[in-house]
C-alpha cells in the first residue's frame, strides 16, 4: 500500500527505492523523496528489455508508482 512502506523512500527522479536514512540518492544523486510510493520491480540487467521500457540504467529495486 502507498505510504505504509516505513523501511524505504523512493527518488522522485529515478524512482530509486533507498533506506529511510538515506541522505542522497545513490543511482542519480537527488535529495528529493517521497514516502508515498507503490509496487517494486528489481532490475538486475540495465539491458533488459524491462530496464529499458522502465528507463532504468542502473541495477537497484525501483518504484513502480512514486507520487
Amino acid at each position: 500500500m502507498p505510504g505504509k512502506n516505513k523501511e524505504f523512500k523512493a527518488c522522485k527522479n529515478c524512482r530509486a527505492l533507498v533506506p529511510q536514512d538515506t541522505p542522497k540518492c545513490p543511482v542519480c544523486g537527488s535529495i528529493s523523496f517521497s514516502d508515498d510510493w507503490s509496487g517494486i520491480v528489481i532490475i538486475l540487467d540495465p539491458e533488459s528489455e524491462t530496464a529499458k521500457l522502465f528507463g532504468a540504467t542502473v541495477p537497484w529495486r525501483y518504484a513502480i508508482i512514486v507520487k
